[in-house]
C-alpha cells in the first residue's frame, strides 16, 4: 500500500484543478543545540525546505545560533519567555493567558525579543508564538509595542486582530505523547488540504506543518520524513521562505477582503489537541 495515499490523492486533485498550495514549517521549543535539533536540520536540509524555529528565549544558548549559522533558510520566531504555565489549576495551560498583569507579560515579551535579537540578529522575525498556542487579550494587545506584528498559533487565521501565520497540521499525538501513526497523519493531512481548498477563503493562507523535535519518538521522525517526501516533491506544493510569508501576512494577503470569521469577545484561544 502506498504511504500517504490520501494526501497524494488530494494533492493530485489540486494539481488537476491547476491549483497550488503554499506550505510552511514551524518547529517549537528550541533552546540549544541537541542531537534532535541536528536531526531536524538534517531532515529539512535533505528535503530542501525552509524552517521556522520557535525559540524559548529564557536560557536560549549561543550553541543554537551556531547550529543554524550556515543555514540561511532557517528563521527564528519568539516562543513565549520560559514556556511556564501560569493558568490556575483546572484551566488549560497558558503562559500568556489572562492570568497575570499585562505589564509583567509585556516585560517578558520585550526581554525575550531582546535576548533573541542578541543571539540571532536579523534572523529573528516579528512573530510571536505563545506556548501551548494560547494567548489572552491583554498579552495580545502588548505585541505591537515590541514590534511583534504577527501572531502564530494553531488553526485557521482570523481577521479582526493582528496578522496571523498559523500551523494547521501537528504530527504529534499529545495524549499518547508519541508521533501520530501513518494512517492517522495521512487522514489529517488530507483533511487539512481539503479544508484549505474548500470555499472558505482559507486557501489565501499558507498551510502550516507543526513539529516539536525534542518530543519526537522514532515513529514521529519516520512519519515526518515520509510526509515530507510527499509534500516536498509534489508539483502543486510551494514552500516560500518564511520571511516572505510574514511580509504577506503583514500586507493583509492571507485572506480576501471582507471574508472573515467572527472573532468572539474574550481571550483568543488556540490549542493543539490536549497538549
Amino acid at each position: 500500500m502506498t504511504i500517504f495515499s490520501k494526501t497524494r490523492a488530494r494533492l493530485d486533485a489540486l494539481s488537476g484543478e491547476g491549483r497550488t498550495v503554499s506550505l510552511w514549517w514551524r518547529d517549537d521549543d528550541a533552546r540549544w543545540s541537541t542531537r534532535a535539533l541536528g536531526r531536524l536540520l538534517a531532515t529539512a536540509g535533505e528535503a530542501r525546505l525552509p524552517l521556522a524555529l520557535a525559540v524559548i528565549p529564557e536560557k536560549a544558548e549561543a550553541s543554537l545560533a551556531e547550529a543554524i549559522a550556515d543555514r540561511p533558510e532557517v528563521a527564528v520566531l519568539l516562543h513565549g519567555w520560559r514556556h511556564a504555565n501560569h493558568a490556575p489549576a483546572g484551566e488549560k495551560r497558558a503562559e500568556f493567558g489572562d492570568h497575570r498583569p499585562a505589564a509583567e507579560m509585556a516585560g517578558e515579551i520585550a526581554e525575550g525579543r531582546d535576548r533573541l535579537q542578541g543571539l540571532f540578529g536579523e534572523r529573528l522575525l516579528p512573530v510571536f508564538v505563545p506556548p501551548w498556542n494560547r494567548i489572552g487579550t491583554a498579552a495580545l494587545a502588548e505585541l505591537v509595542r515590541p514590534g511583534l506584528s504577527v501572531l502564530s498559533v494553531y488553526g485557521p487565521a482570523r481577521c479582526g486582530g493582528p496578522a496571523e501565520l498559523n500551523a494547521h497540521l501537528d504530527i504529534m499525538d499529545w495524549r499518547a505523547m508519541r508521533g501520530l501513526g501513518l494512517d492517522e497523519l495521512d487522514r489529517l493531512a488530507a483533511d487539512a488540504l481539503e479544508l484549505w481548498s474548500s470555499d472558505t477563503g482559507r486557501s489565501h493562507e499558507p498551510l502550516g506543518l507543526l513539529t516539536h523535535h525534542l518530543q519526537h519518538d522514532a515513529g514521529a521522525w519516520y512519519a515526518l520524513e515520509h510526509l515530507l517526501e510527499v509534500l516536498a516533491g509534489h508539483p502543486c506544493v510551494r514552500w516560500p521562505q518564511v520571511e516572505s510569508l510574514v511580509a504577506a501576512a503583514l500586507a493583509g494577503e492571507r485572506r480576501p477582503g471582507g471574508e472573515a470569521e467572527a472573532r468572539a469577545g474574550g481571550p483568543l484561544v488556540r490549542k493543539v489537541a490536549s497538549q
